[in-house]
C-alpha cells in the first residue's frame, strides 16, 4: 500500500483535488474521508461533486446522514453519488456484547445504506465522511482520504460553513489506496 501525500493551502486547492480524484473514479468505488472538524472534508466533496458534473449544491449531509446526487463519470457514463456523513452514527445505545462496528452496521442497515456501501452499483460511487471507524467492515477495496489541518490553528465550526476551510494553513491530504482496485492509483 503506497500512500500519496498532497498539500492544499486554500479552499480552491482542496476543491481542485476533489475534482482530480473524481476524474479517476468509476462505479462501485468507495472513498472514505477523515479528518477533524473544519479540515476540509466537505470542501473536498464539493470539488469531487463538481468533477462528476453534479450541479446541485454539495453540502455536509450531517443532519440527513446521506444525500444522493446524479452526475457523470469522466467517460460520460451516468454517475450516482451517495454522499454519507457517519459523524452522528454509532451512538451509545449498544446491545449487550455489541461492538462499535456491529452497532454502526446496524444503523446503516436501518437507514438502507448498508447494501450501497457493501456493494455499490455499477454507476454508484460512495463518498463517506467520518467513515474510518467502519472502513474494513464496509469496503475491502477503498480509497481513504485523510485530511489534516495545522494543529496550532483553532477551527471555527458553524452551521453555515458552506464547505469553507475553517482555519488558516496548509492542509495535508494523505491518500491511502486499499485493495486491488486501487493498486495503480497515482496522482502524479
Amino acid at each position: 500500500m503506497i500512500e500519496h501525500v498532497i498539500e492544499a493551502s486554500t479552499s480552491e486547492a482542496m476543491q481542485d483535488l476533489g475534482r482530480r480524484i473524481a476524474g479517476l473514479v468509476h462505479g462501485g468505488d468507495v472513498l472514505l474521508l477523515s479528518g477533524p472538524l473544519g479540515a476540509g472534508k466537505t470542501t473536498f466533496a464539493q470539488g469531487f461533486g463538481a468533477g462528476l458534473g453534479i450541479t446541485e449544491p454539495i453540502v455536509s449531509p450531517t443532519f440527513t446522514i446521506a444525500r444522493e446526487l446524479d452526475g457523470r463519470f469522466a467517460d460520460g457514463t451516468p454517475a450516482h453519488l451517495v454522499h454519507v456523513d457517519a459523524y452522528r452514527l454509532g451512538g451509545s445505545a449498544y446491545a449487550p456484547g455489541q461492538d462499535v462496528v456491529a452497532r454502526l452496521l446496524d444503523e446503516l442497515e436501518s437507514l438502507g445504506l448498508d447494501e450501497e456501501l457493501e456493494d455499490p452499483g455499477e454507476n454508484t460511487v460512495v463518498l463517506m465522511e467520518w467513515g474510518e471507524q467502519m472502513a474494513t467492515a464496509l469496503a475491502p477495496e477503498r480509497l481513504e482520504v485523510h485530511i489534516d489541518r495545522p494543529l496550532d490553528q483553532a477551527a471555527v465550526v458553524s452551521d453555515d460553513m458552506n464547505g469553507e476551510l475553517t482555519s488558516d494553513g496548509v492542509r495535508t491530504v494523505t491518500f491511502v489506496p486499499v485493495g486491488a482496485r486501487w493498486e495503480s492509483f497515482d496522482l502524479r
